[in-house]
């Protein structure tokens, strides 16, 4: 009897994975600064929810991480969650470090192919630096992004912050995690990309 439970339940733990979607990120994806249930990742599944999208979302993210973080507990997490997309989200600490642009790109490039060896589709996020980091930098800082999503053949949404990156308002006091109502709109770029995976 029990192997007979054991073999009817493995097709439903299979469509549970299936319907994964796992999210690699740093602050700005692990709710930093916000209430509980208010990060942008909240609100994705509960918009998820709410249009009948069956999809579980899996929040990875850690404060403070970088793409060789993400490289380094990448496989980790896909061992664990099986996830039928991925959302990467990361880059920001390196440019925020002033990291060489060469590294990130790399790490990126393995994380995507991590995520697609094992059959999990890429929504690749990106992010821009303040002018003050200069012109050359902040240019290939944000065409880093573009670059590994079109050679990777992932999706690509260009800027996480789109919409509300130069009103203050919209941020905490540190001027760089977005508050509730910043939240809001990161989820709805996010979305707008994330549409064409689901």
């Amino acid at each position: 009897m029990t192997l007979l439970f054991l073999v009817l339940l493995n097709p439903l733990v299979a469509i549970a994975q299936s319907n994964t979607i796992l999210v690699l990120g740093d602050s700005l994806s692990s709710g930093h600064g916000v209430r509980s249930g208010k990060g942008w990742v909240d609100l994705l599944q509960n918009k998820l929810n709410q249009i009948n999208k069956n999809y579980t979302v899996i929040n990875a993210s850690i404060s403070g991480d970088t793409t060789q973080g993400g490289l380094n507990r990448v496989q980790r997490s896909l061992n664990k969650h099986k996830p039928k997309i991925v959302i990467l989200q990361l880059g920001a600490n390196d440019g925020l470090r002033g990291l060489p642009l060469s590294n990130m790109k790399s790490n990126l490039q393995q994380i995507v192919e991590h995520c697609q060896k094992t059959g999990a589709r890429v929504l690749v996020v990106g992010m821009q630096l303040p002018p003050n980091y200069g012109k050359h930098y902040t240019q290939q800082f944000a065409n880093t992004f573009m670059e590994v999503a079109q050679e990777s053949n992932s999706v690509l949404v260009p800027f996480l912050l789109e919409g509300f990156a130069d009103n203050m308002s919209y941020f905490q006091s540190d001027g760089l995690h977005p508050k509730a109502k910043g939240q809001i709109l990161m989820m709805q770029n996010v979305l707008s990309g994330l549409d064409k995976l689901l």
